[in-house]
């Protein structure tokens, strides 16, 4: 459950960023008076802005609606024990195990030394 609300997310989050870079700023109406208007036909005599806006909106309510869904998701795995985490007593047994170099001081751990020729 927890998996398909993130991948939904996503999804809200990539298309708010495409929505959002659409859209025109307040300042883009300007060019309209001289004749840069006729490329908004595409969504209506109004524009785009009505539709995109509204739509953004929409997707706005999505996304805060699963990020709140995916923060209750991540207190209540809080409050179940982690399984990730070794307990202390169990770091301090690895701490404590015997070397392996330990026990063996009567073998040379010297590098073998290549014999000198007499030429």
């Amino acid at each position: 459950m927890q998996v398909a609300i993130l991948m939904v997310h996503v999804v809200i989050a990539i298309a708010l960023v495409v929505l959002i870079l659409l859209q025109q700023g307040k300042g883009a109406e300007a060019g309209a008076a001289f004749g840069g208007g006729a490329s908004q036909t595409v969504f209506g005599s109004r524009g785009s802005g009505n539709f995109l806006s509204r739509f953004t909106g929409i997707l706005a309510a999505g996304f805060f609606i699963t990020s709140m869904a995916l923060a209750y998701f991540a207190t209540q795995a809080g409050q179940a024990p982690e399984a990730g985490i070794p307990d202390a007593s169990l770091i301090e047994q690895q701490q404590s195990a015997p070397m392996l170099d330990e026990g063996n001081e009567s073998e040379d751990n010297a590098a073998p030394v290549l014999e000198e020729s007499s030429e």
